[in-house]
């Protein structure tokens, strides 16, 4: 009688873990609801609407977690609006999904130059090198990225800026 409560509780258990996995829809099956926002995001990005592709990219995202080519997208928008860091970050999210993803590795190696993070976008061409086992042009690009190496930034010297020099000597 004791035990009867806890095996009722324990096959319940069993019973709901079992249902809800088996209600997932296998890695391999992206929603065609996100398919098609990918692809009127990129077609936003072709026209230079690159806000409008943000909101459809990122609903894509939204719709179906797994849609690595709409993480990919979202990157590929994010430094084309001069957002390196936010694209690094999109980068791992596709490379969560998929670690050997070449395109993903390449394009997260161009924005760590782009934030001057050389040597993080070197592990990254290794591991596009090795991947590709031979000449791809994802590492030809990232290879011409690093050698180009990050942007120099220069800065503005307007009218608010103060100069250092001698302070005038007091009167008595």
């Amino acid at each position: 009688m004791r035990f009867t409560c806890v095996a009722v509780a324990a096959s319940l258990a069993m019973v709901s873990i079992s249902t809800s996995l088996h209600g997932q829809r296998p890695d391999d099956q992206i929603d065609a609801r996100s398919m098609a926002l990918l692809q009127q995001g990129k077609a936003a990005q072709a026209a230079g609407n690159l806000e409008g592709a943000t909101d459809l990219l990122e609903t894509a995202v939204t719709v179906d977690p797994r849609n690595r080519q709409a993480f990919i997208t979202l990157a590929n928008v994010a430094e084309a609006r001069g957002l390196p860091g936010k694209a690094i970050r999109f980068y791992r999210e596709a490379l969560l999904l998929e670690p050997n993803d070449v395109d993903a590795l390449a394009g997260q190696g161009e924005a760590m130059v782009m934030k001057g993070a050389v040597e993080r976008a070197r592990q990254n061409l290794t591991r596009v090198r090795t991947l590709c086992k031979g000449a791809c042009p994802q590492a030809s690009t990232l290879a011409a990225a690093i050698a180009k190496g990050p942007p120099v930034t220069t800065a503005a010297v307007g009218a608010n800026t103060t100069t250092v020099g001698k302070v005038p000597a007091a009167k008595d």
